[in-house]
């Protein structure tokens, strides 16, 4: 039932009128674990704002200049993007 579940709502986020894809042609691997590197790859292929996360292992984008990808907390996220 879990598969069957995820399977719809990606089909559904896939599907939305705001989405777009995005193929990554560069592999800059900027970050130990090897794993997440395919989200500093997409954020640079897509030329995104920020990426949100609270895993210490992107800290390490602070100290990249090229490409330069910054990294939020939630909290830092809703201070930026939702303050009133």
């Amino acid at each position: 039932m879990g598969h069957t579940a995820s399977e719809s709502l990606l089909g559904l986020i896939e599907n939305l009128s705001n989405i777009e894809l995005v193929t990554s042609y560069f592999k800059f691997g900027l970050l130990k674990d090897l794993d997440d590197n395919k989200f500093v790859d997409c954020a640079i292929a897509c030329n995104a704002t920020c990426i949100v996360t609270h895993d210490t292992d992107f800290n390490v984008l602070k100290s990249v200049a090229f490409p330069k990808v910054n990294c939020l907390d939630t909290a830092q996220f809703k201070d930026l993007f939702f303050s009133i």
